[in-house]
């Protein structure tokens, strides 16, 4: 049972992490946070930018809750281990896929070219005003119609 409710704590901390990824994108990152974020919406020569930071934000509370919870493996442990999976396919998804910062991954997959296309019109704004589509994963139909 308690694998049962372990991995359900990592499907629920993902799908959390979807939302609230949106929220902050929305609402800090082309906010208060645009500062950074902004180079995420500009050519860049670089291969890393300002906005790569938050990456290493979740990666370092992700650590933190595996950390603290290393010796009894509870909620905290998986909710953190639900963060760092989130990441790595946000890390696939959006910059390898999506993206293309590594060329190697290619697909054909209706959703996922429908999260490739739902992700090229928020990037079609390049300000930190009337941006659409601001999450990754959940792509709402009536923005890519």
């Amino acid at each position: 049972m308690q694998v049962l409710i372990n991995i359900s704590v990592v499907f629920i901390t993902i799908i959390l992490m979807e939302c609230l990824s949106w929220f902050i994108h929305k609402h800090l990152f082309h906010g208060p946070l645009w500062f950074m974020h902004k180079s995420h919406h500009q050519k860049s020569k670089s291969f890393f930018e300002w906005n790569d930071l938050f990456a290493f934000l979740f990666a370092g509370i992700s650590l933190y809750l595996m950390y603290i919870d290393s010796k009894n493996f509870g909620v905290k442990f998986f909710a953190g281990l639900g963060i760092t999976l989130y990441g790595l396919i946000y890390f696939i998804i959006h910059d390898w896929f999506v993206h293309r910062r590594f060329k190697t991954f290619k697909s054909n997959n209706t959703y996922l070219n429908a999260v490739r296309k739902a992700h090229k019109i928020h990037h079609k704004n390049m300000g930190k005003k009337d941006g659409k589509a601001f999450g990754l994963l959940f792509v709402r139909k009536k923005v890519i119609d």
